[in-house]
Protein backbone atom coordinates (compact mmCIF):
# COMPACT_ATOMS: atom_id res chain seq x y z
CA UNK A 1 0.00 0.00 0.00
CA UNK A 2 1.73 3.18 -1.18
CA UNK A 3 -0.82 5.61 0.21
CA UNK A 4 -1.59 6.18 3.86
CA UNK A 5 -5.39 6.08 4.31
CA UNK A 6 -6.76 9.39 5.56
CA UNK A 7 -9.31 9.30 8.36
CA UNK A 8 -10.76 12.69 7.39
CA UNK A 9 -11.75 11.24 4.01
CA UNK A 10 -13.09 8.07 5.60
CA UNK A 11 -10.68 5.97 3.54
CA UNK A 12 -10.76 2.17 3.85
CA UNK A 13 -9.30 0.62 0.72
CA UNK A 14 -10.81 -2.58 -0.63
CA UNK A 15 -8.15 -5.20 -1.43
CA UNK A 16 -9.81 -8.66 -1.25
CA UNK A 17 -9.82 -10.13 -4.82
CA UNK A 18 -12.77 -12.40 -4.07
CA UNK A 19 -14.95 -9.51 -2.86
CA UNK A 20 -13.84 -7.33 -5.77
CA UNK A 21 -14.80 -10.11 -8.19
CA UNK A 22 -18.25 -10.52 -6.63
CA UNK A 23 -18.93 -6.77 -6.83
CA UNK A 24 -17.83 -6.60 -10.48
CA UNK A 25 -20.02 -9.62 -11.31
CA UNK A 26 -22.99 -7.99 -9.56
CA UNK A 27 -22.58 -4.78 -11.55
CA UNK A 28 -22.31 -6.73 -14.83
CA UNK A 29 -20.95 -3.73 -16.74
CA UNK A 30 -21.08 -3.78 -20.56
CA UNK A 31 -19.51 -1.67 -23.33
CA UNK A 32 -21.49 1.51 -23.73
CA UNK A 33 -22.58 1.67 -20.09
CA UNK A 34 -22.24 5.18 -18.67
CA UNK A 35 -20.35 4.09 -15.56
CA UNK A 36 -19.48 6.54 -12.76
CA UNK A 37 -17.48 5.54 -9.70
CA UNK A 38 -17.52 7.60 -6.51
CA UNK A 39 -14.34 7.53 -4.44
CA UNK A 40 -12.26 5.12 -6.55
CA UNK A 41 -9.31 5.39 -4.16
CA UNK A 42 -6.38 3.38 -5.51
CA UNK A 43 -8.54 1.79 -8.21
CA UNK A 44 -9.33 -1.69 -6.83
CA UNK A 45 -12.72 -1.67 -8.59
CA UNK A 46 -11.77 0.79 -11.32
CA UNK A 47 -9.04 -1.48 -12.71
CA UNK A 48 -11.59 -4.27 -13.17
CA UNK A 49 -14.48 -2.17 -14.47
CA UNK A 50 -12.67 0.11 -16.93
CA UNK A 51 -11.76 -2.63 -19.47
CA UNK A 52 -15.38 -3.85 -19.43
CA UNK A 53 -16.84 -0.49 -20.49
CA UNK A 54 -13.91 1.10 -22.36
CA UNK A 55 -14.45 4.54 -20.75
CA UNK A 56 -15.76 5.68 -17.39
CA UNK A 57 -15.92 8.68 -15.07
CA UNK A 58 -14.67 8.76 -11.49
CA UNK A 59 -15.21 11.40 -8.79
CA UNK A 60 -12.35 11.61 -6.28
CA UNK A 61 -11.91 14.16 -3.48
CA UNK A 62 -8.34 13.26 -2.43
CA UNK A 63 -6.12 14.95 -5.04
CA UNK A 64 -3.05 13.00 -3.91
CA UNK A 65 -4.70 9.79 -5.07
CA UNK A 66 -5.44 10.92 -8.61
CA UNK A 67 -1.96 10.40 -10.17
CA UNK A 68 -1.73 6.94 -8.59
CA UNK A 69 -5.21 6.10 -9.81
CA UNK A 70 -4.44 7.20 -13.37
CA UNK A 71 -1.20 5.20 -13.38
CA UNK A 72 -2.95 2.06 -12.13
CA UNK A 73 -5.96 2.20 -14.49
CA UNK A 74 -4.83 1.88 -18.08
CA UNK A 75 -7.50 -0.40 -19.53
CA UNK A 76 -9.48 2.37 -21.20
CA UNK A 77 -10.35 6.07 -21.06
CA UNK A 78 -10.53 7.20 -17.44
CA UNK A 79 -12.12 10.63 -16.93
CA UNK A 80 -11.22 11.89 -13.47
CA UNK A 81 -13.24 14.59 -11.74
CA UNK A 82 -11.43 16.07 -8.75
CA UNK A 83 -14.50 17.05 -6.74
CA UNK A 84 -16.61 16.53 -3.65
CA UNK A 85 -19.31 13.98 -4.52
CA UNK A 86 -21.69 15.70 -2.08
CA UNK A 87 -21.65 18.78 -4.32
CA UNK A 88 -21.14 17.15 -7.71
CA UNK A 89 -23.81 17.40 -10.42
CA UNK A 90 -23.90 13.82 -11.66
CA UNK A 91 -26.54 14.50 -14.30
CA UNK A 92 -23.98 16.51 -16.30
CA UNK A 93 -22.32 13.16 -17.10
CA UNK A 94 -25.50 11.57 -18.49
CA UNK A 95 -25.06 12.88 -22.01
CA UNK A 96 -26.41 9.97 -24.05
CA UNK A 97 -27.44 7.33 -21.51
CA UNK A 98 -28.54 7.07 -17.86
CA UNK A 99 -25.74 6.62 -15.36
CA UNK A 100 -24.67 3.46 -13.60
CA UNK A 101 -23.18 4.70 -10.32
CA UNK A 102 -20.87 2.54 -8.20
CA UNK A 103 -18.68 3.11 -5.18
CA UNK A 104 -17.26 2.11 -1.84
CA UNK A 105 -18.84 5.04 -0.02
CA UNK A 106 -17.14 6.58 3.02
CA UNK A 107 -19.22 5.76 6.09
CA UNK A 108 -19.09 9.33 7.39
CA UNK A 109 -20.94 10.77 4.37
CA UNK A 110 -22.98 7.83 3.09
CA UNK A 111 -26.43 9.05 4.19
CA UNK A 112 -26.17 12.65 2.88
CA UNK A 113 -24.59 11.31 -0.31
CA UNK A 114 -27.50 8.92 -0.86
CA UNK A 115 -29.98 11.79 -0.48
CA UNK A 116 -27.89 13.88 -2.90
CA UNK A 117 -28.06 11.07 -5.47
CA UNK A 118 -31.79 10.55 -4.95
CA UNK A 119 -32.30 14.17 -6.01
CA UNK A 120 -30.65 13.23 -9.31
CA UNK A 121 -32.26 9.81 -9.76
CA UNK A 122 -33.92 10.99 -13.00
CA UNK A 123 -30.60 10.47 -14.80
CA UNK A 124 -29.51 7.27 -13.01
CA UNK A 125 -30.15 3.72 -14.24
CA UNK A 126 -28.87 1.92 -11.16
CA UNK A 127 -26.46 2.20 -8.23
CA UNK A 128 -24.21 -0.40 -6.60
CA UNK A 129 -22.70 0.66 -3.32
CA UNK A 130 -20.55 -0.70 -0.54
CA UNK A 131 -21.97 0.72 2.68
CA UNK A 132 -21.83 0.03 6.37
CA UNK A 133 -23.99 -3.06 6.98
CA UNK A 134 -26.18 -1.12 9.41
CA UNK A 135 -26.96 1.42 6.67
CA UNK A 136 -27.92 -1.33 4.20
CA UNK A 137 -30.14 -2.87 6.90
CA UNK A 138 -31.91 0.48 7.19
CA UNK A 139 -32.24 0.88 3.41
CA UNK A 140 -33.93 -2.51 3.03
CA UNK A 141 -35.95 -2.43 6.28
CA UNK A 142 -39.66 -3.19 6.27
CA UNK A 143 -42.41 -1.73 8.51
CA UNK A 144 -42.49 -3.07 12.04
CA UNK A 145 -38.74 -3.52 12.36
CA UNK A 146 -36.29 -1.52 14.45
CA UNK A 147 -34.23 -0.57 11.35
CA UNK A 148 -37.23 0.97 9.56
CA UNK A 149 -37.09 4.75 9.43
CA UNK A 150 -36.65 7.90 7.36
CA UNK A 151 -33.70 6.68 5.29
CA UNK A 152 -35.36 3.44 4.18
CA UNK A 153 -38.72 5.06 3.45
CA UNK A 154 -37.25 7.83 1.30
CA UNK A 155 -34.92 5.51 -0.58
CA UNK A 156 -37.70 2.96 -1.16
CA UNK A 157 -39.93 5.73 -2.52
CA UNK A 158 -37.29 6.48 -5.15
CA UNK A 159 -35.71 3.05 -5.72
CA UNK A 160 -36.04 -0.69 -5.60
CA UNK A 161 -33.62 -1.85 -2.91
CA UNK A 162 -31.79 -5.17 -3.28
CA UNK A 163 -29.35 -6.30 -0.63
CA UNK A 164 -26.64 -8.41 -2.28
CA UNK A 165 -24.01 -9.68 0.21
CA UNK A 166 -22.05 -8.87 3.36
CA UNK A 167 -18.34 -7.97 3.37
CA UNK A 168 -16.09 -8.61 6.42
CA UNK A 169 -13.71 -5.96 7.82
CA UNK A 170 -10.66 -7.92 6.65
CA UNK A 171 -11.47 -7.13 3.01
CA UNK A 172 -10.22 -3.57 3.61
CA UNK A 173 -7.07 -1.73 4.58
CA UNK A 174 -7.24 -0.52 7.24
CA UNK A 175 -10.00 -2.87 8.42
CA UNK A 176 -13.01 -0.92 9.70
CA UNK A 177 -14.59 -1.81 13.02
CA UNK A 178 -17.87 -2.80 11.36
CA UNK A 179 -19.12 -5.13 8.65
CA UNK A 180 -20.04 -3.74 5.25
CA UNK A 181 -22.62 -4.82 2.68
CA UNK A 182 -23.27 -4.40 -1.03
CA UNK A 183 -26.63 -2.98 -2.09
CA UNK A 184 -28.23 -2.44 -5.49
CA UNK A 185 -30.57 0.55 -5.89
CA UNK A 186 -32.67 0.80 -9.05
CA UNK A 187 -34.70 4.03 -9.48
CA UNK A 188 -38.38 3.35 -10.13
CA UNK A 189 -39.70 4.25 -13.54
CA UNK A 190 -42.86 5.30 -11.69
CA UNK A 191 -42.96 5.82 -7.90
CA UNK A 192 -44.70 2.97 -6.02
CA UNK A 193 -47.09 5.45 -4.35
CA UNK A 194 -48.53 8.78 -5.45
CA UNK A 195 -47.60 11.85 -3.43
CA UNK A 196 -48.40 15.45 -4.25
CA UNK A 197 -44.98 16.60 -3.07
CA UNK A 198 -41.79 14.65 -2.39
CA UNK A 199 -40.64 17.53 -0.21
CA UNK A 200 -43.77 17.18 1.94
CA UNK A 201 -43.23 13.39 2.15
CA UNK A 202 -39.74 14.04 3.46
CA UNK A 203 -41.10 16.56 5.96
CA UNK A 204 -43.83 14.20 7.22
CA UNK A 205 -41.47 11.24 7.57
CA UNK A 206 -38.81 13.31 9.33
CA UNK A 207 -41.42 14.71 11.74
CA UNK A 208 -42.91 11.27 12.40
CA UNK A 209 -39.52 9.81 13.33
CA UNK A 210 -38.32 12.84 15.29
CA UNK A 211 -39.37 10.90 18.41
CA UNK A 212 -39.83 7.39 17.11
CA UNK A 213 -41.09 5.92 20.41
CA UNK A 214 -44.02 8.33 20.48
CA UNK A 215 -47.30 7.91 18.62
CA UNK A 216 -48.32 9.64 15.42
CA UNK A 217 -50.81 11.72 17.39
CA UNK A 218 -47.91 13.29 19.30
CA UNK A 219 -45.15 13.47 16.70
CA UNK A 220 -47.31 14.76 13.84
CA UNK A 221 -49.21 17.29 15.95
CA UNK A 222 -47.42 20.26 14.30
CA UNK A 223 -48.60 19.07 10.87
CA UNK A 224 -51.90 17.22 11.25
CA UNK A 225 -54.40 16.55 14.06
CA UNK A 226 -55.11 13.12 15.45
CA UNK A 227 -58.72 13.31 14.21
CA UNK A 228 -57.46 14.01 10.67
CA UNK A 229 -55.12 11.03 10.86
CA UNK A 230 -58.02 8.84 11.98
CA UNK A 231 -60.15 10.12 9.09
CA UNK A 232 -57.55 8.63 6.72
CA UNK A 233 -58.12 5.19 8.25
CA UNK A 234 -54.90 5.28 10.24
CA UNK A 235 -54.89 4.81 13.99
CA UNK A 236 -53.19 7.92 15.47
CA UNK A 237 -52.07 5.76 18.40
CA UNK A 238 -49.66 3.83 16.17
CA UNK A 239 -45.92 4.42 16.17
CA UNK A 240 -44.25 5.61 12.95
CA UNK A 241 -42.24 2.42 12.36
CA UNK A 242 -45.49 0.47 11.84
CA UNK A 243 -46.66 2.53 8.84
CA UNK A 244 -46.24 1.40 5.26
CA UNK A 245 -45.01 3.69 2.50
CA UNK A 246 -48.60 3.82 1.19
CA UNK A 247 -49.83 5.07 4.57
CA UNK A 248 -47.13 7.73 4.68
CA UNK A 249 -48.32 8.78 1.21
CA UNK A 250 -51.86 9.22 2.57
CA UNK A 251 -50.55 11.39 5.41
CA UNK A 252 -48.35 13.36 3.02
CA UNK A 253 -51.19 14.23 0.67
CA UNK A 254 -53.39 15.30 3.60
CA UNK A 255 -50.64 17.55 4.97
CA UNK A 256 -49.87 18.94 1.51
CA UNK A 257 -53.55 19.84 1.00
CA UNK A 258 -53.46 21.82 4.27
CA UNK A 259 -50.28 23.63 3.30
CA UNK A 260 -51.64 24.86 -0.02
Amino acid sequence: MNHRPRKRFGQNFLHDPGVIGRIVASIAARPGDRLVEIGPGLGALTRELLPLVGAMDVVELDRDLIPKLQAACTGGELRVHSADALKFDFCTLAEDAPLRVVGNLPYNISTPLLFHLLEQSRCIRDMHFMLQKEVVDRLAAQPGTSDYGRLGIMVQYHCRVERLFTVPPGAFYPPPKVYSAIVRLVPHEHPPVEVQSVQTLSQVVAQAFSQRRKTLRNTLKPLVAGSEIEALGIDPGRRPETLTLAEFALLTNAVHAKLK
